[in-house]
């Protein structure tokens, strides 16, 4: 049986909102195979999401969203990001099933034929969020408008645009957030195979 490699000595609560903010006293194992001395983290607490590239392979479009973000507040082009469908994973729920969710509430439209794209850590040296990372078909025509569940206050803009100018948007730092970045990427370098496939 493998030595432990870390050791957690207390867990407390810092914080308990919509969010939560835990403190961890720990040690873990050098690479040396010594044990580090006792150290302090505070780990933020959100639960884990998924989140969806709407894509629409017939027109070569991409159905986009944009919403106030609290986290951009003081960012250089403000605080209204473009971003994809994503969702917090609730209980009982698959990452699938999020973004199947989420895209009619944010979008107005379902989506299909999901290919995952990754699994990834947000910020791993402060919250244990992972994001679930996916492609998924849309008719685009089907998109458009403002969207969001009211009881969230959400004021979501549907932004439907050509693959090549949301990628354009993307490499001119005009999308500044992980997950579409990530899924451009993606398909970026999935396109030709992808639009083959959904034929």
């Amino acid at each position: 049986m493998q030595e432990p490699q870390y050791e957690i000595l207390e867990t407390s609560t810092g914080y308990a909102g919509f969010f939560r903010i835990l403190r961890y006293r720990l040690r873990h194992r050098l690479f040396s195979g010594e044990w580090s001395r006792e150290l302090t983290r505070e780990l933020f607490e959100r639960g884990h999401a998924a989140a969806v590239l709407p894509y629409d392979p017939v027109t070569d479009r991409v159905v986009l969203t944009e919403q106030f973000r609290i986290g951009a507040l003081q960012a250089p082009g403000g605080p209204w990001l473009l971003e994809i469908v994503a969702g917090i994973i609730e209980a009982g729920e698959t990452p699938q099933d999020v973004v199947r969710r989420e895209a009619m509430e944010e979008i107005g439209c379902a989506v299909s034929d999901l290919v995952s794209i990754c699994d990834y850590h947000v910020s791993p040296g402060g919250t244990s969020e992972r994001i679930h990372l996916f492609c998924g078909r849309v008719d685009a025509s089907q998109a458009g408008g403002v969207h969001g569940v009211a009881d969230e206050d959400e004021d979501i803009r549907v932004v439907v645009m050509s693959a090549d100018d949301a990628i354009a948007h993307m490499q001119a730092g005009q999308i500044v957030s992980a997950a579409p970045i990530i899924a451009l990427q993606w398909l970026m370098m999935n396109r030709a195979s992808l639009r083959e496939n959904w034929a």
